[in-house]
């Protein structure tokens, strides 16, 4: 073929044509899991929007079943947040990469703002029709039908009604059918996350009414927003030579390199600015930004590796809280032992910065609830289901020697691990947002607060076991007080009942000195998360 003929194929495609095409890459890839992923993309907007907007999250899902043997649904949610101005309604709901969330150091369920675009983009591929939505933004109420243009990666809009609000009408209502999805309540269905997500969101109320039209409430039990996390400047350390370049070629207010990169990085100062002027003679750093080379970026990025720097501020990350994963983890399992544990904030990737939270819970109501070895994976609060087997945090749990810790079997004990990673950029594997890529700095610091939680645990089964065996041997040697002051009586000639007595105090006396010989030493352990002097936890590289 001739190879003027060859390029007559050659065109150009968007975003959405390319994930229409690949839709498995959002995490459409099942029936079950494709219900749970459209859940799971409404919801986190809604919960980002409610906590932007300083409000209590109350979110209602319903999920009707139209048609059986087609498999085909209707999905409402909605929230009370503040709602999607007329204008960006449609690029929100039906634009790929549109969107609050893609380019801010912020930490956000959402991160690339395509979930909601493409929950549109799956509606209307399976059953043609589009998606509605009604928004309640400052007293008016829009009522629109949005669809995709994929050629463009841009939505189609028709405004069906603009009315006022009437007095107590807020949020954001999502209403769209769906087919080749299945409803079901098993480990990976909407049930499933939404528990989850009740669990690690413990300031907000949901509502589930199911297709049988059973109804299930996961009420808040904290009814304090957590903190907002603040906007952070990318930090120099995780910048590239291209990142450098377009940063400084789309600069419109520093006149000078110098002052650039003073406003555009965290943790440039002027005495900074020195030090790199020291080590790169042959760079102007007066010049403006707009004029700066590839060459140049790149000996200012290897200089970056050279100065010392203060980490990245660190009031960029919100966790759940130690209080809040205790006040649900209790409400949803009761367990007999529960430990919460939270490391302080790390960087990745040499200026990214993240934390890790555990909570570990054993016995009671977990194994009431039927649970072993169950593995709660979040991320920013959002439940990860699926792609277990390549994440950072199911890898990291598999490399725990339990045994160790009084957990003789992890995947037959009465226990559940709860794993929230933190970020203002939490590195997924993929655009599904469901797996924790294999990152080496963000796997030794869950392993180091999974073996903090885990010496909580070991303390507890420890003292409980050497309990019972105190009581154990209290009841064998009890057995023989009646024999033994009987055949005492019989030689001293003293009465059996005060020989029986005598005896019983002292096994009392006895066993007593050894129970609190058990707490003294349970007393002396230090606590889980207590990190030694040098700022490590205590088992750090032995394992």
């Amino acid at each position: 073929m001739p190879e003027d003929d060859i390029f007559k194929q050659f065109k150009e495609h968007s975003v959405a044509e390319f994930f229409k095409k690949n839709r498995q890459m959002l995490g459409f890839s099942g029936k079950v899991r494709s219900m749970t992923i459209i859940v799971h993309e409404i919801v986190t907007n809604s919960l980002d929007a409610c906590e932007e907007a300083g409000i209590l999250p109350e979110i209602f899902v319903q999920v009707e079943e139209l048609d059986r043997e087609k498999e085909h649904y209707r999905l409402t949610i909605k929230d009370n947040g503040p709602g999607i101005p007329k204008t960006h309604l449609g690029k929100a709901l039906g634009q790929m990469l549109a969107g609050t969330k893609f380019h801010r150091y912020l930490q956000q369920r959402g991160q690339q703002g395509i979930g909601a675009a493409a929950c549109t983009m799956f509606s209307y591929l399976t059953t043609g029709q589009p998606t509605k939505a009604v928004s309640v933004y400052k007293g008016k109420k829009v009522t629109a039908s949005i669809s995709i243009d994929f050629k463009q990666n841009k939505p189609i809009v028709d405004i069906i009604e603009e009315v006022d609000a009437v007095e107590g009408e807020v949020g954001l209502t999502f209403i769209s059918e769906f087919k080749d999805v299945r409803y079901e309540r098993s480990n990976y269905g909407v049930y499933e996350y939404l528990r989850r997500t009740a669990l690690a969101n413990p300031h907000c109320a949901i509502t589930l009414i199911e297709p049988d039209n059973k109804s299930t409430s996961f009420p808040r039990s904290v009814a304090v927003n957590p903190a907002k996390p603040m906007e952070i400047k990318p930090h120099p350390l995780g910048i590239g030579t291209h990142d450098l370049l377009e940063f400084a070629r789309h600069n419109r207010e520093s006149r000078r390199l110098s002052s650039f990169l003073q406003e555009t990085f965290s943790r440039v100062s002027a005495g900074k600015v020195e030090e790199l002027r020291a080590l790169l003679p042959t760079v102007d750093l007066n010049k403006s930004p707009q004029d700066l080379t590839w060459e140049e970026a790149e000996s200012l990025v290897k200089a970056f590796s050279q100065v010392k720097w203060i980490a990245p501020a660190m009031d960029s990350l919100v966790p759940i809280g130690k209080e809040q994963v205790e006040v649900s983890f209790r409400n949803i399992f009761n367990p007999e032992v529960l430990v919460v544990t939270e490391r302080s904030p790390k960087v990745y990737r040499g200026g990214i910065p993240f934390m890790v939270e555990v909570g570990i819970a054993y016995g009671g109501g977990v194994a009431g609830a039927g649970k072993k070895g169950e593995v709660m994976r979040f991320a920013n609060r959002v439940p990860l289901l699926f792609d277990s087997g390549g994440c950072a945090i199911t890898e990291t749990i598999k490399t725990m020697d339990w045994k160790r810790y009084d957990v003789k079997n992890f995947e037959e004990e009465p226990i559940a691990v709860l794993v929230n990673l933190v970020s203002v950029h939490v590195p997924y594997t993929s655009a599904g947002k469901q797996a924790v890529s294999l990152e080496e700095d963000v796997m030794d610091e869950i392993k180091f607060a999974i073996m903090e939680a885990s010496r909580g645990v070991q303390k507890y089964l420890s003292g409980k076991r050497k309990a019972h065996e105190i009581a154990t041997k209290k009841k064998v040697v009890s057995r023989y007080i009646q024999q033994l002051s009987g055949d005492l009586a019989s030689l001293t000639g003293e009465k059996k009942a005060e020989i029986e007595k005598a005896l019983t105090k002292i096994i009392e006396e006895k066993y007593a000195r050894e129970d609190m010989e058990v707490e003294e030493t349970e007393e002396k352990d230090p606590e889980p998360g207590a990190v030694p002097g040098n700022g490590k936890p205590e088992e750090e590289g032995e394992e």
